[in-house]
């Protein structure tokens, strides 16, 4: 499959969960937009484009099994978060539950509303190794307190690359008449979404990463109970708007005044892309592969899995601890001397993980390749002990 992406073939790509990557043709149709919107710019931006944004937008809609009009599109799940969190009005006191693994950008985003508000961002601690659901379970409602307002955690993490049972999770959280808010950044087409059985308030999920979209392409989607108590982050046109839509929501967030929203445009071309190359079977096939390597990977490293590996826990991407002294310089070193791109990063201050993604367009000889490397490494260096 890799034929039909833009990837340098001269690199042993394993980073996809970083920022993704676009097919050939997906990437042609983005191009084909921008193309569309230069050839008469006020056409597309109020008209042609709103069009074609709205069918893209039921696309989307019909995928991940939502309303459409409880849906925007927006450039990155960062940002879907700060419209979501700068406007909860959160109260001295007041709590909000995670986990120590969630995502930096949204910890960052916590700490800086709930410093002004006074509130308290709680990063409930997750043992690792990760053996059940029931643990996560058990250890994430031990962080529960009568302060706690809001249920906030990554449905696939981003450090750990671990998948969360969120559904039991937004399940008692409602039961509680706690607000669910879900970091979906790595789950749309990834592992099955289906938000009218996953009944969180809030959802964000990445276009660009594994629905293969063009960079800059994420959807927040957010229940009409909740929607309407969002402020916008950019208030332009939409707000006070003088042909109102039937959506406040709509109005509100989709509409931010000029900028190039072709990469929103190329969701049924992305879908269209993974009918053709029955790309959900193939991907279930690299499920399967990497599970088989994680092992084998993690005792090169002199190290071990984070958790049962099983598909209850794992997708298509896996952190392994590694223990070297710099992972920066660990991470340059399997760029420049072996070509290969992979992150390598401390996450805690205590804990640094190698993650490896595995998509279609890898293969075995890419994970060997990688296996060499850090033989290479360790005979050579101290770079990993």
């Amino acid at each position: 499959m890799k034929e039909h992406f833009l990837l340098n073939p001269e690199i042993t790509y394993l980073n996809h969960g970083s920022f993704g990557a676009c097919p050939k043709e997906v990437f042609d149709a983005y191009q084909g937009y921008q193309r569309m919107l230069e050839s008469d710019p006020v056409q597309f931006v109020t008209k042609t484009g709103v069009e074609l944004q709205d069918k893209s937008k039921q696309a989307l809609a019909n995928f991940i099994n939502a309303p459409k009009e409880d849906l925007i599109y927006v450039t990155n799940p960062s940002t879907a978060m700060n419209i979501v969190i700068k406007s909860l009005n959160l109260e001295e006191g007041d709590e909000v539950l995670s986990t120590n693994q969630e995502y930096g950008a949204v910890d960052r985003a916590w700490n800086y509303y709930c410093g002004k508000a006074g509130a308290k961002y709680v990063r409930q601690q997750i043992t690792l190794p990760l053996k059940s659901k029931e643990q996560f379970i058990e250890e994430f409602w031990a962080g529960l307190t009568s302060k706690t307002k809001i249920i906030c955690l990554s449905q696939i993490t981003s450090s750990t690359a671990l998948i969360y049972p969120v559904k039991e999770i937004c399940e008692r959280a409602k039961e509680l008449g706690l607000m669910t808010i879900i970091d979906g950044a790595h789950v749309p087409a990834h592992i099955p979404l289906d938000l009218s059985e996953l009944k969180a308030d809030v959802y964000t999920g990445a276009l660009h990463k594994w629905v293969l979209a063009p960079k800059g392409s994420s959807f927040l989607y957010a229940s009409k109970e909740v929607q309407n108590s969002f402020d916008p982050l950019i208030i332009s046109w939409g707000y006070e708007a003088q042909f109102p839509s039937e959506s406040q929501f709509q109005d509100y967030h989709q509409y931010q005044g000029t900028r190039d929203f072709s990469a929103f445009l190329t969701t049924p071309d992305c879908l269209s892309f993974m009918e053709k190359y029955d790309w959900m079977a193939k991907t279930a096939v690299s499920k399967k592969e990497l599970q088989h390597f994680y092992p084998i990977i993690s005792e090169e490293l002199n190290s071990a899995p984070i958790c049962t590996v099983c598909p209850e826990f794992l997708g298509q991407i896996c952190s392994i601890p590694v223990n070297t002294p710099d992972p920066a310089l660990l991470k340059e070193t399997l760029f420049n001397d072996y070509k290969i791109e992979i992150p390598v990063f401390n996450y805690d201050g205590k804990n640094t993980f190698m993650r490896v993604s595995f998509q279609p367009y890898n293969n075995e000889k890419e994970i060997e390749t990688l296996i060499d490397a850090v033989r290479s490494i360790k005979s050579k260096s101290a770079l990993i002990s």
